[in-house]
């Protein structure tokens, strides 16, 4: 039987993503009523700047007093889509306090303090649901929480910035360099002003210790994340992995070790071979590459960001809680029994290309290989090219530890025949 009384919903944000949520609750709201069973009112809006005007939103519903609005205590579901630590953090503890569920699109508040935030929620027997933390539109988090709940996660690789992606697209295509991408990225819109934390990876690493977190049943903070931007990825290294058949992307990686006894989460610019299904992923399209070991190899692609696509995460969270409050039930909350350990970048295992200018004379790939042997990284190929006594030697390894590979070039670094490390770039997917 459908419920006549409607759920209240408060809506902290109206920019880009919760301007989208408002006007999908009002354009769909009978379908949402016939998906939900029960109406959805939209209870309140918090803003910081007031008189601005909100197209489809009734004035009266407009507020600057956000903690007031949560407060309320007949709000079913507060949406969350504000940003930052505080007053997110704050608004949705005082959210639960005041019995309602919540709907959050913040990464960097899950990745910093999810732990608490399900505590609270958990205390007080509500909802917190977050699909639009991690990859926009595409269903990724339940998929990782719920579908594959009864399997062994091993692995998690990803494109999860929608940003980098084109940058680094657009430097792989047309051979422009990273000032030139990005310029092109920010007038598209893709960028942002200050892109920071997209090109340098900050972005990527709170989704990755959110997504780590689910897949391995593990608290992982975003300090646990090793992050590396992108911004010194060069037109030549773009040419070196063409002559490996690669491409470079910048993933999101989190994998429990051989041994199972630990997990590790990085972010970081990578070679991936043209024929893995990550390099296929074009302009700002976010995907995510998923290895378990019953349901194999799994791929979730699509628009990583943008109002629209994060609003129908948020929109499919709300439903969701919705018909949670309803028969009073509510859903997954934090799967942390595992609690394995965070190993350091030190321990993590790859291949990689390194670049190394050298004097162009007998004896130097010799003393180059022995270093690498006397650290004990195996060497799979090597390539040397040069003239008028300056040489380049490209070397790619087998796999090795990031610590031995770390030790292997400060030794290079020493040699006096090499006059310096062009680059360093892991290689993945393979």
């Amino acid at each position: 039987m459908m419920r006549t009384r409607p759920l209240k919903v408060a809506l902290l944000g109206c920019g880009v993503v919760g301007s989208e949520v408002a006007r999908i609750m009002t354009t769909h709201a009978d379908d949402l009523t016939a998906r939900i069973g029960a109406p959805v009112e939209l209870a309140g809006v918090a803003v910081r700047r007031p008189d601005r005007v909100r197209e489809g939103i009734a004035p009266e519903l407009v507020t600057t007093d956000a903690t007031a609005l949560v407060k309320r205590g007949d709000i079913d579901v507060v949406v969350e889509v504000i940003g930052g630590i505080e007053p997110a953090r704050a608004l949705i503890t005082t959210a639960f306090e005041h019995g309602a569920s919540v709907v959050s699109a913040n990464k960097a508040l899950l990745a910093q303090d999810g732990a608490a935030l399900h505590a609270v929620a958990e205390q007080h027997d509500k909802d917190l649901y977050y699909e639009a933390a991690v990859a926009g539109a595409i269903p990724l988090i339940r998929p990782l929480r719920e579908s594959l709940a009864g399997d062994k996660i091993n692995r998690v690789m990803g494109i999860v910035n929608g940003t980098t992606n084109f940058i680094l697209d657009k430097m792989d295509s047309t051979g422009a360099g990273y000032q030139e991408a990005l310029d092109e990225a920010t007038a598209l819109g893709y960028a942002e002003a200050d892109p920071t934390a997209d090109v340098e990876g900050f972005d990527a690493a709170a989704k990755a210790a959110i997504l780590a977190g689910i897949a391995f049943h593990t608290r992982v903070r975003l300090d646990d994340v090793y992050r590396e931007g992108m911004t010194e990825v060069t037109a030549a290294d773009f040419a070196s992995a063409r002559e490996m058949g690669c491409t470079i992307k910048l993933l999101a990686i989190c994998e429990r070790a051989a041994d199972g006894a630990s997990v590790t989460a990085r972010v970081h610019p990578a070679m991936i071979p043209l024929s893995h299904p990550l390099a296929s992923v074009r302009g700002a399209y976010n995907a995510v590459f998923v290895e378990s070991d019953a349901a194999g190899q799994l791929m979730f692609y699509g628009p990583g960001a943008g109002g629209s696509p994060t609003a129908s995460a948020v929109l499919g969270d709300l439903v969701a809680v919705c018909r949670n409050r309803l028969s009073g039930s509510t859903g997954p909350g934090e799967s942390a029994y595992a609690a394995l350990p965070v190993s350091p970048m030190g321990d993590v295992v790859t291949r990689y290309h390194i670049s190394l200018d050298v004097a162009d004379k007998p004896g130097v790939l010799a003393q180059v290989a022995t270093v690498f042997a006397e650290h004990g990284v195996s060497i799979d190929t090597v390539r040397q090219s040069g003239k008028d006594g300056e040489a380049s030697l490209v070397v790619v390894t087998h796999r090795a530890s990031d610590a031995a590979l770390t030790g292997t070039v400060e030794a290079l670094r020493k040699l006096d025949t090499v006059r310096g490390v062009a680059s360093i770039m892991r290689v993945e997917g393979e």
